[in-house]
Order: C-alpha cells, then sequence, then structure tokens
C-alpha cells in the first residue's frame, strides 16, 4: 500500500461513511411522492347524529322538601279541681269550638254562688241606706264609702263563685279532632291537669327551608303546589317567609297553607312544595348530553354550519332551570337548536362533522 494512503486510511473512511449517507438521504428525497394521490389521507369530518330541538315556556320553580303539620294543637287543662262525672267525647271526635270535653261533678258550688248573690244582695241594701244617709254630714259619706266597697267585695266573690262553677264545665277551645283524651269518668283532677288534646288540621300548614338563591323570588300570596308521598296533588299559598336566615343552616324558615276542610290528610307527614317564580323559554334534555368546557361550563354540543357550508361542532353553555326523572330543562340555547345526540363525546368546539342523520325532537335517531 502506497505510504500516503496507509498514513490517512482511517480518515478516508470516515469520509467514505459520510458521503454514503449523504447519498441515501438524496434518494429517499428523490423518490417520497409529491402528488395528491399519494399523499396520506387526511382525517374526515366525525359521524354524527343531529336532533333539532324547540324552546318551550316552563314555569321556573323552587322546590323544597318539608313536613305537614297542624294548624293549631292544643292541650286544654282543668281550671279547677274534681271529680270527673261526664266524658261526652271520644278519641277520634270532630268537634267545634265551644263543645263540652268533659263535666265534673260541682259538689257544692252552686250553694256558694247563692251564698254570694245574698251577700251581694245585703250589700246593696247597705249601700243603699248609707247613700240616703249620705246627705247628713261627713260621717255618713264616710259610710257610703265604706258601704260601696263592701259592695264591689261582695260582687267580686259571686263572679269567682260562678267562674269556679263554669269551670266544672269542660269545652273545646278551638275546633278539631280529639287525638288524645287524658281522662274517664269517676277520675279526679286537679287544677292544671290535662284533659284532652285537639289537633286543627284545616288548614294544614308545609313548614319547608328555602335556600338563599331563590328566596327573594319567593313572597306572601304566591300559589303553590303540594305532593305527598301518596302521590296525591295538592295547591296551597305561601304564608310566611322569614326575614332572616338560619345562623346554622343558612335557610329561610317557610310556610304553605293548604286547605284540608274535611280533615282527611293527617298532619306530621312529609310534603315536596314546588313555588312557580316565574316563566322561561327552556329546551327539554336528556342529563346524557350535558359536558363540561375546559373552564368547567355545563354545556351541550350543536351541530352549525360555517360561511363555506361546512357542518361544524359548536360548544353553547346553558344553565339548568329545572330537573325532572329523565330529562332536564336549560337554558341558553336558541329557539331552535340542532343538538348533537351521537357522537357528541367525540368532537371539539369548533370541529367538522358530518351529520348522517337528523330528526326532530319527538322522533328517535338511530345509531349509524
Amino acid at each position: 500500500m502506497h505510504p500516503f494512503l496507509h498514513r490517512y486510511r482511517s480518515a478516508l473512511l470516515v469520509l467514505g461513511a459520510v458521503l454514503l449517507l449523504a447519498l441515501w438521504i438524496a434518494s429517499g428525497s428523490l423518490t417520497r411522492p409529491d402528488s395528491p394521490e399519494e399523499m396520506p389521507e387526511a382525517r374526515q369530518p366525525v359521524a354524527v347524529g343531529v336532533t333539532l330541538s324547540e324552546a318551550q315556556t316552563i314555569e321556573r320553580l323552587v322546590r323544597a322538601r318539608g313536613e305537614l303539620l297542624p294548624e293549631q294543637a292544643v292541650t286544654v287543662r282543668a281550671k279547677t279541681g274534681g271529680q270527673v262525672a261526664e266524658t261526652p267525647v271520644a278519641e277520634g271526635d270532630a268537634i267545634e269550638e265551644g263543645a263540652v270535653l268533659a263535666r265534673l261533678d260541682p259538689d257544692d258550688r252552686p250553694a256558694r254562688v247563692r251564698q254570694a248573690e245574698a251577700a251581694v244582695r245585703g250589700a246593696q241594701s247597705d249601700h243603699e241606706a248609707a247613700q240616703a244617709l249620705g246627705r247628713e254630714g261627713f260621717q255618713a259619706r264616710l259610710r257610703e264609702e265604706a258601704s260601696l266597697a263592701e259592695l264591689e267585695a261582695a260582687r267580686a266573690r259571686l263572679e269567682s263563685a260562678r267562674l269556679e262553677l263554669e269551670h266544672t264545665t269542660i269545652r273545646a277551645p278551638i275546633s278539631g279532632v280529639v287525638k288524645q283524651r287524658h281522662i274517664g269518668r269517676g277520675d279526679f283532677v286537679t287544677a292544671g291537669e290535662s284533659i284532652v288534646e285537639i289537633v286543627e288540621n284545616n288548614p294544614l300548614r308545609a313548614v319547608i327551608q328555602l335556600p338563599q338563591q331563590p328566596v327573594h323570588a319567593v313572597r306572601a300570596g304566591q300559589e303553590a303546589r303540594l305532593s305527598l308521598l301518596d302521590g296525591s296533588q295538592h295547591a296551597g299559598v305561601v304564608s310566611f317567609v322569614s326575614p332572616q336566615a338560619d345562623p346554622r343552616t343558612r335557610t329561610f324558615r317557610s310556610e304553605v297553607r293548604m286547605a284540608n276542610p274535611e280533615r282527611r290528610l293527617p298532619s306530621g307527614i312529609s310534603v315536596q312544595v314546588e313555588i312557580p317564580v316565574s316563566s322561561v323559554e327552556a329546551h327539554p334534555l336528556s342529563p346524557a348530553l350535558i359536558s363540561q368546557d375546559s373552564t368547567g361550563r355545563l354545556g351541550v354540543m350543536l351541530a352549525e354550519r360555517d360561511p363555506q357550508g361546512q357542518e361544524r361542532a359548536r360548544f353553547v353553555p346553558v344553565e339548568p332551570v329545572r330537573a325532572e326523572a329523565n330529562r332536564l330543562w336549560v337554558t341558553g340555547l336558541p329557539p331552535q337548536a340542532r343538538l348533537i345526540t351521537l357522537g357528541h363525546g367525540f368532537v371539539s368546539d369548533g370541529e367538522p362533522v358530518r351529520v348522517v342523520q337528523e330528526a326532530n325532537a319527538n322522533e328517535t335517531i338511530e345509531a349509524p
């Protein structure tokens, strides 16, 4: 081998490898396809199904759960003592105000009344005599004043005796239904002892707690709807909204009154209250169509045509206004909206789409 080649053998090998690499790269660029037919196929628009939805007028409702309470519940107590002589009412009886609940043995109370009446007559005679002498001097006038005081005291004792006799007949202070009777004939009761419990269930009061957000829209006098656990529906009227929130729950105590003229509905049961506060144009949607964007806003995907006629997906924020068993009413959409109901989870805002089937909201879209 020539001494020069031997000396630079390593360098020549490196140079040759570089030349070979350059030729390989060049050959690849020369053979790359340039025609569109030879280019890789571009991503096709996503096939979607679309449903045309039209806005409807619905009520914006404030909903709350609560308890039905009686209009009034009273425990009637004895005002005097004695032995029970009669109990004309039984548990479950419907009674009117003033009805006799029990009678006590009057004992000597009638005699006390007659004695007090006689004392009044005597005091009245003494006073009349003193009045006749009152014109004859200072001492006579003093006697007249003393006799008047005796007459007034006698009248007070008579009134007390009559009340004591009257209290032996125990009457209902309100209308309602006898919930419980605590005494029976022959029992001895003392003043202040419980006799009967009365519950008035007409009307009933639905006591609810309103959250902070909608409380400003609820006022006394507004109509309300009440739903019981048996499925029955009833009309009511808002009668009270607390002016101050409960410091523990930050809710506002409110009451809705409901007529119960025959007292068939009991108190103490659960109730669902709906209070219509306004009307709004909204779309009924399946909750499955609701999604979130990157900022956390709730919305749905619509199919809209751009100026070039290309169908594109568009994310539109919505606001739920009412929830039902299988649908959600929302605002924020145009009066007519082409909802992407099939494939909505596979497209993003602004992405081209291909509508393969379109139907009205009352029709069913088949999967493509």
